[in-house]
């Protein structure tokens, strides 16, 4: 069984999008703009891709890998190619943030800057597994990766059902609790192969914090609350086959550089997302808008069976931290929960979507450095 935590040192992870080389981005985008590209070209550009970036995520010092979810579009999108039932292309939302802010907003999108907005294929019909085919070669790459590089853990991602709906609207079900059903039960067969392949599986689960001024900015926390505790139970239910030590699950806010200002509070979620079966807690810990958070396990007590991997560096901003203030963040966890339990993290992934990332690639693979620096200078202090 893979290291998950260890009362020696504070270990390292990151959340699971790494960026692109070109020889994965261009046939990629080329592909999703139904251009003509060289697939056979495109698979051996990502069964190298997943060689290099694990054995570069091993050398720079990260305990727990993964792919860098080089082959998907994007971490949510991605099931429409491995899943029947979606077509057509939805209206999309906009986050109500940016909505507060419309010249910031097309600003963004003149300069090219990531803009959540939605839209793209929905559910037109029943969902079930249409293509394992897909999945057996992400399998398949990682496994012969971490052969080769022999890290201490590794992961693959995979998106909860509540943020497939988010993504892709329902335009077949006679609800959205059946559609999120639906969905939960289609993705059981990913979740179980994943671990059954050796690894852990974490579950990308921002519908849990990241819809509340997305697709439900118009509720209030009451009646999101509901939504939360519906998707958590979704979540509980496809993962039933599966231990809950191999299971990580991320929560976020938005991976985008808007002003955040209508995030729903973590300690106002915490309750219904603490409700989830992972034991490892993927959350953002290190932006302006939730840096403070830590104090929140203050007051509402990490379960005891759980590992908390907080975000100690921005997925958003091409500052490199400093080693010390990394080092800060991750005590400031650890006074709290027990450094035993804490792995240090980022707070999202640095390639979303295949497109230009925020953080440039050169930037991100220093920014995981200083993230293993700061963690050596914790491991020594806590």
């Amino acid at each position: 069984m893979a290291q998950r935590t260890s009362t020696e040192r504070v270990l390292t992870t990151h959340v699971g999008s790494l960026p692109r080389p070109e020889s994965v981005l261009a046939p990629m985008v080329a592909k999703a703009r139904g251009e003509a590209y060289d697939a056979a070209a495109l698979e051996a550009a990502l069964d190298q891709g997943v060689l290099d970036l694990v054995k570069r995520q091993v050398e720079i010092g990260i305990d727990w890998v993964s792919d860098g979810e080089l082959s998907k579009p994007s971490y949510a999108t991605y099931v429409t190619e491995r899943l029947s039932g979606f077509g057509g292309n939805s209206k999309g939302f906009a986050a109500a943030d940016l909505r507060e802010f419309p010249d910031y907003a097309r600003h963004l999108v003149a300069i090219g800057g990531v803009v959540p907005r939605g839209g793209g294929a929905c559910c037109q019909g029943p969902v079930a597994v249409k293509d394992r085919a897909p999945l057996e070669a992400d399998l398949a790459r990682l496994n012969k990766a971490a052969a080769a590089a022999m890290p201490t853990g590794a992961f693959m991602n995979s998106a909860s059902p509540g943020v497939v709906a988010v993504f892709q609207a329902n335009e077949h079900y006679p609800s959205e609790e059946a559609y999120v059903e639906a969905v939960a039960e289609a993705l059981r067969e990913e979740y179980e192969a994943i671990v059954a392949a050796g690894f852990d599986l974490q579950i990308d689960a921002p519908d849990l914090a990241m819809s509340r001024h997305f697709t439900y900015a118009k509720l209030d926390d009451t009646a999101f609350l509901k939504i939360v505790a519906r998707n958590v139970e979704a979540l509980n239910h496809a993962t039933r086959n599966i231990a809950p030590e191999k299971l990580r699950m991320h929560v976020c806010w938005g991976n985008y550089q808007g002003p955040h200002h209508r995030d729903i509070p973590l300690e106002t979620v915490l309750p219904e997302i603490a409700r989830a079966r992972p034991s490892v807690f993927l959350i953002e810990g290190a932006n302006p808008r939730h840096a403070h958070e830590w104090a929140v396990f203050e007051r509402m007590p990490l379960a005891q069976d759980k590992i908390l991997a907080p975000g100690v560096i921005d997925s958003t901003s091409n500052f490199i931290e400093h080693p010390e203030l990394i080092a800060q963040r991750i005590e400031a966890y650890a006074r709290v929960v027990g450094r035993e339990r804490v792995v240090a993290s980022t707070d999202c992934g640095f390639a979303t979507f295949n497109t230009t990332p925020t953080v440039f690639p050169d930037i991100t693979w220093r920014k995981l450095e200083a993230l293993v620096a700061g963690a050596a200078i914790a491991s020594k202090r806590t």
